[in-house]
Protein backbone atom coordinates (compact mmCIF):
# COMPACT_ATOMS: atom_id res chain seq x y z
CA UNK A 1 0.00 0.00 0.00
CA UNK A 2 1.43 3.68 -1.08
CA UNK A 3 0.05 7.38 -0.94
CA UNK A 4 -1.06 8.20 -4.46
CA UNK A 5 -1.71 11.75 -4.42
CA UNK A 6 -3.65 14.31 -2.26
CA UNK A 7 -7.40 13.85 -2.67
CA UNK A 8 -8.25 17.47 -1.23
CA UNK A 9 -7.76 19.66 1.14
CA UNK A 10 -10.40 21.50 3.55
CA UNK A 11 -9.53 25.15 4.62
CA UNK A 12 -11.62 27.23 7.03
CA UNK A 13 -13.24 30.51 6.74
CA UNK A 14 -15.56 32.61 8.87
CA UNK A 15 -19.17 32.78 7.27
CA UNK A 16 -19.06 36.65 6.46
CA UNK A 17 -15.68 35.24 4.42
CA UNK A 18 -17.30 33.72 1.86
CA UNK A 19 -17.72 36.71 -1.32
CA UNK A 20 -13.78 37.32 0.06
CA UNK A 21 -13.09 33.60 -0.20
CA UNK A 22 -14.68 33.15 -3.59
CA UNK A 23 -13.12 36.13 -5.23
CA UNK A 24 -9.56 34.56 -3.79
CA UNK A 25 -9.63 31.27 -4.84
CA UNK A 26 -12.15 31.73 -8.11
CA UNK A 27 -11.12 35.30 -9.58
CA UNK A 28 -7.51 35.91 -8.51
CA UNK A 29 -5.85 31.98 -8.46
CA UNK A 30 -7.81 31.28 -11.50
CA UNK A 31 -9.46 28.24 -10.14
CA UNK A 32 -12.38 26.43 -11.06
CA UNK A 33 -15.38 26.37 -8.72
CA UNK A 34 -17.13 22.97 -8.79
CA UNK A 35 -19.85 21.46 -6.91
CA UNK A 36 -19.48 19.45 -3.68
CA UNK A 37 -21.68 16.69 -3.06
CA UNK A 38 -22.48 17.06 0.12
CA UNK A 39 -22.61 20.91 0.90
CA UNK A 40 -22.74 24.31 -0.54
CA UNK A 41 -19.52 25.56 0.70
CA UNK A 42 -16.98 26.47 -1.82
CA UNK A 43 -14.70 23.59 -3.88
CA UNK A 44 -12.34 24.21 -6.38
CA UNK A 45 -10.60 22.01 -8.61
CA UNK A 46 -6.51 22.22 -8.56
CA UNK A 47 -5.81 19.74 -11.55
CA UNK A 48 -6.67 16.60 -10.32
CA UNK A 49 -6.81 17.75 -6.65
CA UNK A 50 -9.59 19.40 -4.68
CA UNK A 51 -10.06 22.28 -2.31
CA UNK A 52 -12.33 22.44 0.29
CA UNK A 53 -13.51 25.43 1.70
CA UNK A 54 -15.93 25.17 4.99
CA UNK A 55 -17.00 27.77 7.07
CA UNK A 56 -16.69 27.57 10.67
CA UNK A 57 -16.99 30.29 13.90
CA UNK A 58 -14.87 30.70 15.08
CA UNK A 59 -12.28 29.07 13.27
CA UNK A 60 -9.62 26.43 14.06
CA UNK A 61 -6.45 28.01 15.35
CA UNK A 62 -3.76 26.93 12.60
CA UNK A 63 0.08 26.51 13.49
CA UNK A 64 1.95 29.91 11.35
CA UNK A 65 4.39 26.52 9.71
CA UNK A 66 0.95 25.20 8.65
CA UNK A 67 0.00 25.68 4.70
CA UNK A 68 -0.47 24.37 1.72
CA UNK A 69 1.68 24.53 -1.89
CA UNK A 70 0.37 24.78 -5.13
CA UNK A 71 3.04 24.29 -7.84
CA UNK A 72 2.02 26.96 -10.99
CA UNK A 73 3.08 27.79 -14.16
CA UNK A 74 4.05 31.05 -14.56
CA UNK A 75 4.54 32.17 -11.01
CA UNK A 76 5.26 36.07 -12.39
CA UNK A 77 2.04 35.96 -13.97
CA UNK A 78 0.22 35.21 -10.55
CA UNK A 79 2.72 37.40 -7.92
CA UNK A 80 1.58 40.03 -10.32
CA UNK A 81 -2.06 39.54 -9.95
CA UNK A 82 -1.97 39.08 -6.10
CA UNK A 83 0.34 42.49 -5.63
CA UNK A 84 -2.57 44.28 -8.05
CA UNK A 85 -5.28 42.65 -5.86
CA UNK A 86 -3.08 44.91 -2.77
CA UNK A 87 -2.07 41.36 -1.03
CA UNK A 88 1.22 41.58 1.22
CA UNK A 89 3.54 38.01 -0.24
CA UNK A 90 5.93 36.84 1.78
CA UNK A 91 9.42 36.04 -0.07
CA UNK A 92 11.85 36.32 2.33
CA UNK A 93 12.33 32.22 1.96
CA UNK A 94 14.36 31.49 -1.05
CA UNK A 95 14.59 28.14 -2.05
CA UNK A 96 17.13 27.23 -4.20
CA UNK A 97 16.45 25.98 -7.58
CA UNK A 98 12.53 27.54 -7.39
CA UNK A 99 10.82 30.55 -7.31
CA UNK A 100 8.02 31.03 -3.96
CA UNK A 101 6.59 32.95 -2.34
CA UNK A 102 3.60 33.18 0.67
CA UNK A 103 0.28 34.47 0.53
CA UNK A 104 -2.74 34.55 3.51
CA UNK A 105 -6.14 33.72 1.54
CA UNK A 106 -8.68 36.31 2.93
CA UNK A 107 -9.74 33.65 5.81
CA UNK A 108 -6.21 33.55 6.99
CA UNK A 109 -4.88 30.48 5.66
CA UNK A 110 -1.36 30.57 4.13
CA UNK A 111 -0.76 29.51 0.98
CA UNK A 112 2.70 28.29 -1.14
CA UNK A 113 3.12 29.18 -4.82
CA UNK A 114 6.24 27.25 -6.12
CA UNK A 115 7.66 27.34 -9.22
CA UNK A 116 11.08 25.21 -10.75
CA UNK A 117 13.54 27.61 -11.91
CA UNK A 118 16.04 26.19 -14.68
CA UNK A 119 18.24 28.99 -13.59
CA UNK A 120 18.15 29.15 -10.01
CA UNK A 121 17.52 32.82 -9.84
CA UNK A 122 14.14 35.00 -9.09
CA UNK A 123 13.49 36.19 -12.79
CA UNK A 124 10.14 38.63 -11.86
Amino acid sequence: MGVLSVHHVQLPYRPAQAKAVRHFYGVLLGLTEISHPSSDSPRYAAGTQKIDLLPFDPPQPLSPQAHIAFEVLNLPELRHALLNAGLPLDEVRPLAGHRRFYVYDPAGNRLEFIEPEPTGVWTV
